[in-house]
């Protein structure tokens, strides 16, 4: 147990160390990119050092199976160099054993991650998008919530509110919609309700329309217009409806479950909000085949110019797993593998190759 308890303590001690240069590299590199991309709006330079500290928790979260390989190879390195891998397997415990605390901490790093972590990046990541929208003079132009999808267009003359209750899978086409007009002040202008409004090239095109004024009269009602067809100008496009929707990253995955069923109720295709959620459930395992695949090169004691050849193999190792997992989700999110096949398949394939590797080594 005292041995498990080193390791664990080796291991975290590495990778907090790893992880903290990490952190100031990307800090000094999105901080460059920050002044790149708002140098010339209004932003100030507290401004774009906000923007880089809102953004750097998802650049790291995002390489955190980079910064695991990373660690674990320091480690076996330094406990190679220090014999004590010697030391251990001479006082009875096999390579295998002493990987389980490694093992055990990345896989709790991973829970930390997806549980606690997650929520954080989705957070920073949604309140830079905002801010970074709102210096481009940018709005979303898109909301999903309980009672349908919402949307919203305008002019300096005027503002469009938008609900409908499902829409197609690009957000052209909607059913059961609403439109409420106000003026520049926000006073209401009028109700419009149709039965189907599709976008076109500059205007809502609706069938089964139903026009309430509510500028001009007390009783709207009395005063209502049925139209067969009617169209209203519009500034948005199909690319504008799609990108409001934000990354799957950008939402907390204790919320992604409900948003995925509110995207299917509304009649968008969920999948690839459904491969997210089955990566982020997946982390603490890729994380755990990180370290095997790790240990499995180094974890023997290294003579002459083996060791970087070693350290070689397991980068490539690493990042071919990576690949592969990034390709995977590429073909869960086109629907071309189911979710959880792209999600789980590659950190248990890498899993499985790495234990046979270090079987292989271990026991000829």
């Amino acid at each position: 147990m005292i041995l498990h308890r080193y390791f664990a303590y080796r291991f975290l001690k590495t990778f907090g160390g790893v992880l903290g240069i990490f952190v100031l590299i990307l800090v000094f590199l999105d901080l460059v990119e920050q002044l790149r991309r708002f140098g010339n709006t209004p932003a100030t330079f507290a401004d774009i050092v906000g923007l880089t500290l809102l953004n750097v928790p998802q650049g790291i979260y995002a390489i955190l199976p980079l910064i695991m390989i990373i660690a674990t190879i320091a480690l076996f390195l330094g406990l190679a160099r220090s014999s004590e891998m010697v030391v251990t397997r001479a006082a009875g415990r096999s390579a295998v054993r002493a990987l389980m605390s490694p093992v055990l901490m990345a896989f709790m790093i991973g829970v930390l991650g997806v549980a606690v972590i997650n929520p954080i990046v989705a957070s920073t990541s949604r309140e830079f998008e905002e801010r970074s929208n709102s210096f481009k003079g940018q709005d979303r132009v898109l909301t999903l919530g309980s009672t349908g999808l919402w949307l919203r267009q305008g002019d300096d003359e005027s503002q469009t509110v938008i609900r409908a209750e499902t829409a197609n899978l690009d957000g052209t086409r909607l059913q059961n919609v609403t439109f409420l007009r106000f003026t520049d002040d926000g006073l209401p202008v009028e109700r419009i309700a149709a039965k189907t409004a599709v976008l076109t090239n500059g205007a809502w095109s609706l069938s089964n329309v139903k026009i309430w004024p509510l500028a001009t009269s007390l009783t709207p009602e009395s005063n209502a217009i049925t139209q067969d067809s009617y169209d209203i100008s519009s500034t948005l496009t199909a690319d504008q409806i799609r990108d409001s929707f934000g990354t799957p990253s950008s939402i907390p995955i204790w919320d992604l479950p409900a948003f995925i069923e509110r995207l299917k109720t509304a009649g968008f295709s969920a999948q690839r909000h459904q491969v997210w959620l089955q990566m982020e459930l997946a982390m603490p395992i890729f994380l755990v085949a990180m370290v095997m695949i790790g240990a499995s090169f180094t974890v023997r004691h290294q003579r002459g110019g083996r060791t970087g050849m070693m350290v070689l193999f397991a980068i490539m190792l690493s990042f071919g797993t990576y690949f592969l997992r990034n390709f995977a989700q590429i073909l869960g999110e086109n629907g071309q593998l189911p979710a959880a096949l792209a999600a789980w398949a590659p950190p248990l394939a890498a899993i499985g190759l790495a234990l046979s590797f270090l079987l292989h080594r271990e026991d000829g």
